[in-house]
């Protein structure tokens, strides 16, 4: 099944509506209680209109296990994190968390492949721009070549790998701001990303900037997605470290149990 059979479609953006949500705290981080269609029309529309104003780029970073560990044990990612206009709910544990303890409930989780790709269409009706960030070349091509395929007139500003030396990221951002993307969508990775969206915010011109991981492994093919009943269950991570465990196994068996540590350890906020 390919990778936008598995998930399920948008609804059209409604021009006007303000979808803010509330706040949940999770095991120490402030995590948005949007759900994954409202996430998607905030993006949409304002994501072009900040872009077109020149006002600063929104940053929106995820959250899961790994991040609530992350935001534990490293205080530069804590800073870093520290710095977003709005943190998802990437991990369905942090869903589940914020149900177990009693306050804001967040509606669903709003996964980066999925907040992705399920944004692709309407944001092809809207002539929002989307700039590729990350991944190796063959991946980054590839995932341009995939979505122009699942969403035919989207506009891909531009794409560019995610290597590169800190002597050519003056160069990566000239890029990203001659194309001056809507969305600028940054998979290099924890702490890498968030290190890079918050170090250039100031610089980079473009209306939201959204952190994503392994995103376009995931549009490729590259990195198998669990199967609907796994991710609703919230057992894709367990799905992950089966598909690539010298990978990911040691990062899942490290942080998931911090991860639920700090869920019980901040469970009164």
């Amino acid at each position: 099944m390919s990778a936008e059979q598995a998930l399920p479609r948008p609804q059209p953006a409604r021009p006007g509506s303000s979808d803010h949500g509330g706040i949940a705290r999770v095991g120490g981080v402030p995590v948005s209680t949007l759900s994954l269609q409202a996430l998607i029309r905030r993006m949409l529309e304002d994501a072009p209109l900040r872009r077109s104003l020149g006002e600063r780029a929104f940053l929106a970073f995820d959250c899961n296990g790994q991040g609530l560990s992350m935001n534990a044990s490293d205080p530069a990612f804590r800073a870093d994190l520290a710095q977003a206009d709005l943190i998802h709910a990437d991990g369905q544990i942090v869903v589940a968390a914020s149900r177990w303890l009693g306050g804001p409930v967040i509606a669903d989780r709003s996964g980066t492949t999925d907040m992705f790709i399920d944004s692709l269409k309407d944001a092809a009706a809207a002539g929002v721009s989307y700039y590729l960030l990350g991944g190796d070349e063959r991946v980054n091509a590839e995932c341009a070549r995939r979505i122009e395929e699942i969403a035919p007139g989207i506009r891909i500003a531009g794409r560019r790998n995610g290597f590169w030396t800190p002597q050519e990221e003056d160069a990566v951002i000239e890029a990203i701001n001659a194309a001056a993307p809507d969305v600028l969508w940054v998979g290099t990775g924890k702490p890498r990303e968030q290190a890079f969206c918050v170090r250039n915010r100031d610089r980079i011109k473009a209306g939201w900037i959204v952190t994503c991981g392994g995103l376009f492994n995931y549009v490729t093919g590259d990195y198998p997605r669990a199967p609907m009943w796994m991710q609703n269950a919230g057992l894709e991570w367990l799905h992950r470290m089966a598909t690539r465990p010298k990978q990911l196994a040691w990062r899942y068996l490290t942080t998931n149990p911090h991860a639920l540590w700090l869920i019980w350890k901040h469970r009164h906020g």
